[in-house]
């Protein structure tokens, strides 16, 4: 079989366009404030689960680091940690002694962290379309982030809308 070298390049360059065209780019990915330091983040979830590990990349998209805890016990964590039942979603995490339930957008918990608020954390409760690890194309539902105390007191802490 002979190659014809001119249309190599055309081929490639196909390849190369195709590629980027169907890579997704997270509208979560801005650039947002740094953080202090580095900041680890403890994240449980449920092994069969996607969604999470695509929020853990954006969180270390935007500077934690990130150590993995897989558990098929997630109700009991949940428990453990204090979160509500209304608030609740697919996985939770410990940063700097918060609790961040499901898919809170990284620029949230920065604000968390450099805030420090006398709350136990911050929710996005159920499993928000559009929200960081829940990207479906042009899908996005408004969702709240939600505080919340070790009472069960919450407020809005950030309304996402036409995002």
């Amino acid at each position: 079989m002979r190659t014809n070298l001119k249309t190599i390049p055309c081929i490639f360059l196909f390849a190369v366009l195709t590629q980027t065209a169907c890579a997704e780019v997270s509208v979560w990915d801005k650039p947002t404030p740094a953080l202090a330091g580095p900041k680890e983040m403890t994240v449980y979830r449920s092994p069969t689960c996607g969604c999470c590990e695509k929020w853990m990349d954006h969180m270390k998209t935007h500077g934690f680091s990130v150590k993995e805890i897989q558990s098929d016990e997630m109700d009991s964590v949940k428990q453990k940690l204090g979160v509500p039942k209304a608030l609740q979603s697919c996985h939770t995490a410990l940063v700097d002694g918060y609790v961040v339930e499901g898919h809170v957008p990284a620029e949230d918990v920065k604000k968390l962290l450099a805030t420090k608020p006398k709350i136990a954390g911050l929710a996005a409760p159920g499993m928000p379309s559009g929200s960081p690890g829940m990207e479906m194309g042009g899908s996005k539902a408004n969702f709240s982030v939600i505080l919340f105390d070790k009472q069960g007191n919450t407020q809005t802490f950030h309304e996402y809308s036409n995002h």
